[in-house]
């Protein structure tokens, strides 16, 4: 037998990688390319896989993460060993954070210099980092259990609470040959990964009896509701019943935010006043003040129900007088089932009321949007993007910033699920040009990115990412001179600036007319709108400098003052 014989009847661990990925549907890769994991990446290419090169890890993990949430399908993201896999952990953890499926895999360092601590190139044990900041972790050590350990990571990533996998693979695997028969034997097609969860009859019932007794009842949709695509039953569910709703960020869409019983532009009244709140893949976390205090007005005069696929869930911040564990498309339809033909709509007392209240704030807030100072301000450049996305509600929404994110989340209304993309449970800033370069790969749809000049600055680099693959991408940067505003200056009197201040009139469009893209300054609402609509129309890389006045942002935008204020005085 020639060599070129036995050749044609070996694989190796590269191939086995490619093929258990693509037996499982998977076909699009993000990543950095570098030692030990290069080659994987060409032979993908080369076997038909879209291989989405970037220029740091983070971004590339976040775009693998939010692939994962638009498609339920985990998002795969590649990397170097030790740096780079640091830099992939920080998606990791925010995609198990924001239960988004992701599988973060990494070339790593041979096992007998690692745990002895011989010193060898990039070392490092990433299996023992990576394992408190995901939902699991897995390491394949030999060429056969490559399809097991592809398997494992994809059951996990979707399965129960979704999140973000660790696979390690040290380079020696790579070059691993083995009979290729034998090898096609050893790769595991998932079946049914992630099976439904049905809900315990007396469960639903018990949370049906406290809604039909509510006086002021109230549903909050979360971003799990999103996730679940049971878009039309949940609107049923909602219209059906006659209870208002309340949409988190990413969960604004799944009705429309012009809804008659949205209750978004009355939101701290009806925190404050609602008697009985159902949550549907939301959580009692942070951005619900953990279902206590101010927020809530009196304390304990909620009763809480809860619709969540873990268990755990319950009662993490107060008491839940109705949990019901399943996942939430099966939760909502025995909902639905349960309701019978008849159901008693709410007291006109509470929908008339937050009617009223929700027309008072609407009209404060209409003029403030039709506004044309210059420069722009937060209100009047949001006023712009809200008409855009109103005349094209297609499109798909990338927002992360301190005021660019809090105004746009109360201003900007969402007319379609997964359309709203933002820095969810984490908050955590960076997302922006790996959640836009995901979501244009993974849609094909036109993508806003309407970023703080903060949060831009984390990202902002892959806007070359954006000109190479030609994606249609809108980058809108808020710029303000700095960090909140830019008008702050060194308590000390020295000569250095300020620490939340940045260059006085950045011109970052200028960055994107660099890598071949088009960059436009805007410093009027006319001209911003302008300027959307045409990079919309065009489908080319765009990046618009939005001139905001320096003076019109707020120390930690509208979610409160976060940072804690020193009690100590100066002698």
């Amino acid at each position: 037998m020639t060599s070129e014989t036995q050749s044609q009847n070996l694989t190796d661990g590269f191939h086995l990688v490619i093929d258990a990925l693509k037996l499982n549907g998977i076909t699009t890769i993000y990543g950095v390319p570098g030692i030990p994991i290069t080659d994987l990446g060409r032979f993908a290419q080369a076997q038909g896989m879209r291989v989405i090169s970037f220029r740091h890890e983070q971004h590339a993990g976040h775009a693998a993460a939010i692939a994962g949430y638009l498609t339920q399908k985990p998002g795969v993201c590649l990397t170097v060993s030790a740096p780079g896999f640091l830099n992939g952990v920080t998606a990791l953890a925010n995609a198990t954070t924001n239960c988004f499926p992701m599988i973060l895999i990494s070339g790593s360092s041979e096992r007998e210099i690692v745990d002895l601590q011989q010193g060898d190139y990039e070392e490092m044990d990433q299996l023992a980092v990576a394992r408190p900041h995901c939902k699991a972790a897995y390491r394949v050590l030999h060429a056969e259990d490559i399809g097991v350990g592809v398997a494992r990571a994809i059951r996990s990533a979707v399965s129960g609470r979704p999140g973000g996998v660790y696979l390690d693979l040290p380079a020696k695997l790579l070059g691993q040959a083995m009979d290729a028969v034998a090898g096609a034997k050893s790769l595991i097609k998932v079946v049914d990964a992630a099976p439904r969860q049905i809900p315990a009859s007396d469960a639903v019932l018990r949370a049906l009896d406290l809604l039909k007794g509510a006086k002021r009842p109230l549903i909050i949709l979360g971003k799990g509701a999103a996730y679940a695509q049971a878009d039309a039953d949940i609107r049923t569910l909602i219209e059906k019943t006659g209870i208002p709703y309340l949409p988190m960020s990413m969960a604004k869409g799944l009705l429309p935010d012009t809804h008659p019983l949205c209750a978004s532009a009355a939101r701290s009244s009806v925190l404050k006043e609602a008697d009985v709140v159902m949550l549907i893949g939301a959580r009692l976390n942070w951005l619900l003040s953990h279902g206590k205090g101010k927020t809530w007005g009196e304390r304990g005069t909620q009763t809480f129900i809860q619709v969540d696929i873990a268990p755990t869930e319950m009662d993490s911040n107060v008491a839940i007088g109705a949990p019901i564990v399943g996942d939430i498309g099966s939760c909502v339809s025995a909902l639905l089932a349960g309701l019978g033909r008849e159901w008693p709509a709410p007291p006109s007392a509470w929908t008339g009321a937050i009617h009223q209240r929700k027309e008072v704030n609407l009209a404060k807030m209409a003029s403030q949007l039709l506004s044309n100072s210059l420069p722009m301000n937060f209100h009047s450049a949001l006023g712009a993007l809200k008409k855009i996305v109103r005349e094209r509600p297609d499109a798909i929404l990338v927002n992360e910033g301190a005021n660019t994110l809090d105004f746009a989340r109360s201003i900007i209304d969402m007319y379609q699920p997964r359309k709203r993309l933002d820095v969810g449970t984490w908050g955590v800033m960076g997302i922006g040009m790996g959640y836009a370069i995901g979501a244009a790969i993974e849609t094909g749809k036109p993508v806003l990115a309407v970023e703080g000049d903060s949060a831009f600055g984390f990202s902002g680099m892959e806007i070359e990412t954006i000109c190479r693959y030609n994606l249609p991408i809108c980058v809108v940067v808020f710029n303000n001179n700095g960090i909140y505003r830019g008008t702050d200056t060194n308590p000390s009197g020295g000569a250095d600036v300020a620490t939340t201040v940045f260059v006085k009139n950045a011109r970052y469009d200028m960055m994107m007319q660099a890598f071949g893209g088009v960059g436009v300054q805007a410093t009027s609402p006319e001209e911003l709108y302008r300027a959307v609509n045409t990079a919309m129309d065009s489908g080319k890389p765009t990046l618009i400098n939005a001139v905001i006045d320096e003076k019109a942002g707020t120390e930690s935008g509208r979610i409160g003052n976060l940072n804690p204020q020193s009690v100590v005085k100066k002698a």
